[in-house]
This record gives C-alpha cells, structure tokens and sequence, in this order.
C-alpha cells in the first residue's frame, strides 16, 4: 500500500479512514500455514481482531476456519459462508442461554469453568465438548494482555484436573479436544512449548479428544526490524514436538491455532488528519480529526503504533505528540519523530487491522469510520461511514 494511493483513498472516502491489504493477509495466512509440517493443521481466524463480513469471507477463501468469542460472530462467520463445523466457540464466563443458542448452530463448543462444564454433562450428554485448561504460566509481555497466568480469568487450572476427570466421568462426557491459550506478544516460543507439553499431559486422560487447540498470541513487529515471531523456525519446533507426541500416543491429532492480530495486524493502517499544530511552552501537539474512539489500543494496552505524516514524507523532521479530539488524554504516541506536520496533513498509523475498528465506539457521539480493503489492486468499500442516523436509530423518541 503505498502512500499516494493512501492520499488518493482520504480523497475518494475522507477520514479518518481504516484501510485493509488482503495481499497481505493472505500472505501472512500462508505464511502461518505452511510453518508447520504435521498430518492435520487447521488454522481458525480468531474474528474478535477485525471481524468485518468482507474480512471473514476473506479468511474462507483462504481455507481457515473461525474462531469465536460471542454467538454474535457466530453468525457473523454463518452469514460469511463458514460451515459450523468448521467454527470454534471459545466464550468466556457467558450465560447458559447464549452455549444453549450455540450448542442449536452446532458450531465446536468449548468450556472454560466447572459450572458450565455440570451444565452441559446434565443437558448435553451427547454434545461433544472442548475443555479450555489454564497452565498457570505467564507468557507475553503485556500482563493486559497474558491470559494464561495463576491470576488469569480464563480456563480451568492446571491443578484441578482430577476435579475434571471426576465431573467428566460422572456425566460420561465426551471430550473432543483440549484447548489453551496463554496471552499475546509471544516471542520466547520455549515458554509456548512448554505450555504445550504440559497441556499435552492432559490430553493423556482422555481418550476421546481428537484435537488440541493451543490459541494464539504471536509477537507482531510494531516497529521497521522490531521483535516477533520468527512463525518458520517456531513451527518447525512444534511440529516436531507435536508429531512425536502423536506417534508416542498412536494416534494421530488434529493441530489447531487461532491467530488473529498475527493475521491482520501489519495488514491495516488508519488514516487520520491533523486538525491543529499546537506549540506549548513543553510540547508541540499534533491533534488529528480521531481518538480513542477509533483506536484505542494505545491508550488501553500501551500499544506502540508507527505514524507517519504521508502527506509531506521529504519534510524536515520534528518532534511532535500526537493527540486525539476526545475529551480524555487519548494520546496516539509521545515525541515522535514526523516529517513537519501542518494542518489537513494526514496522518498513517500502522498495525491498525487488528483490535482498532473492532474496539471502536461512539464515545463523545463521534461517527465510526469507514473502512476499505485494497483487493487484486482496487479499493472497495466495506463498511460505510456512520451518519447521525446511526447514532439515534436504536434510541426511541419519548416525550418528557
């Protein structure tokens, strides 16, 4: 994606704008598949990072599955051509009526506590079931987002297997597969692996499960030569782990992940204009025509984002924080160095396919953008822009 034709985008569509590269995504996709060298592989787009229909049928043609997190992307990936069968539902801490609409689109199930776990054994004997284990093991290095510690909310513990043996049993349940997940921005692949293995010594008790599901949570480069992870050399170690387990056991399981930010993360940008270049006797602030509303990640995650002023890429660099129009302190990135900056000059921020449009809101009742994908060398539009009608159209008129 090149700068003039981003300059060209703001032009057709305004901004701020998101615009996606399926070039990229496809090629991220492969990338990630052809890493490991086992008999059955099956790679789930988790849709929580960027989950626009178009996206979706995206990731179909591609041969992924989907991962899921709420009945609501279930339908989503239903509308977008996914067969449930090849839909994973990995919710946490959701209500007994939302797994009973789930366990009715006969997408694969899974279950992170005991409670839910009774409930199913008691209503759904037949439904086959995926247990989500915590391995009490910190990995990433962002504990916002680490999901696998002693702390996490997530999975059942490690140590409470024969707690999980007894309920399975007693309900005579049928355990399709072992699911774990500990946390993003992985780089050090010998604490994923580790966490492998010591999921892998519970699949051992159960002679029904058919795949294991290790999640996701591989490190993205958010900076030119930054830290992540090397996907090759970490698939050729696991596959290697992985298939010797299959052969010690005789049987041979179904390898599953759920990449999301990995898939999309480096494919998206946002596009937003500077709306005012303000000098303080501290800082000089660049305030652009978004916020928070729109990305979130660094405010909410800390998250590094590379920006560039592409409107005036050969300018004299300066020093600049850039800010957004939210009544809150929603700052984008602290003394950066752009390219001089002046007024309607827009504003690149990279790594924004992933959790940016998705966690996007209507604070301040601000208009949601549009969003645009870059397919075989045209744009289209995939989303529109939000009207003022958007923002009142739920909200019923009543006198008072």
């Amino acid at each position: 994606m090149q700068s003039i034709k981003m300059l060209d985008l703001v032009s057709k569509y305004e901004a701020p704008l998101y615009v996606y590269d399926s070039d990229k995504i496809a090629a991220n996709y492969n990338d990630f598949v052809n890493a490991f060298k086992v008999p059955k592989l099956k790679v789930h787009y988790a849709c929580k990072a960027l989950s626009n229909i178009t996206i979706l049928k995206l990731f179909r043609s591609l041969g992924a599955g989907l991962d899921c997190v709420s009945s609501q992307e279930i339908r989503l990936g239903l509308l977008a051509g996914f067969k449930p069968e090849d839909i994973l539902f990995t919710p946490n801490n959701i209500s007994e009526a939302e797994y009973d609409h789930t366990v009715s689109l006969g997408v694969n199930i899974t279950v992170d506590n005991f409670e839910m776990l009774e409930y199913f054994g008691s209503t759904y004997p037949e439904v086959p079931v995926c247990v989500r284990i915590n391995p009490h093991m910190m990995a990433g290095g962002n504990r916002k987002i680490s999901v696998g510690h002693i702390g996490s909310k997530f999975g059942i513990s490690i140590h409470q297997l024969p707690l999980l043996e007894r309920i399975v049993n007693s309900f005579k349940m049928n355990i399709n597969g072992i699911h774990v997940h500990t946390g993003s921005d992985i780089l050090d692949s010998e604490i994923f692996i580790k966490a492998a293995q010591l999921i892998l010594s519970v699949v051992d008790k159960f002679d029904t499960v058919k795949f294991v599901d290790f999640g996701s949570g591989f490190k993205v480069a958010y900076k030119e030569n930054g830290l992540h992870t090397d996907i090759a050399e970490f698939g050729e170690e696991f596959s290697t782990m992985f298939n010797e387990y299959c052969e010690k056991r005789g049987k041979q399981y179904e390898l599953k992940f759920e990449p999301g930010k990995y898939m999309v993360s480096d494919a998206g940008v946002f596009l937003a204009r500077a709306n005012v270049i303000k000098q303080t006797p501290a800082t000089t602030f660049v305030g652009v025509d978004s916020g928070m509303n729109h990305l979130i990640r660094p405010m909410f995650y800390d998250a590094y984002h590379e920006i560039t002023n592409i409107s005036n890429p050969e300018g004299k660099k300066k020093i600049y924080s850039v800010v957004g129009y939210i009544c809150e302190n929603d700052t984008f990135g602290v003394d950066r160095q752009l390219s001089q900056v002046r007024k309607d000059d827009i504003l690149q921020f990279k790594n924004a396919g992933a959790y940016c449009f998705s966690m996007s809101s209507n604070y301040n009742s601000r208009y949601r953008p549009a969003e645009v994908l870059i397919h075989n060398g045209k744009d289209y539009l995939i989303r529109e822009r939000e009207q003022f009608d958007d923002l009142i159209k739920n909200q019923p008129s009543i006198e008072i």
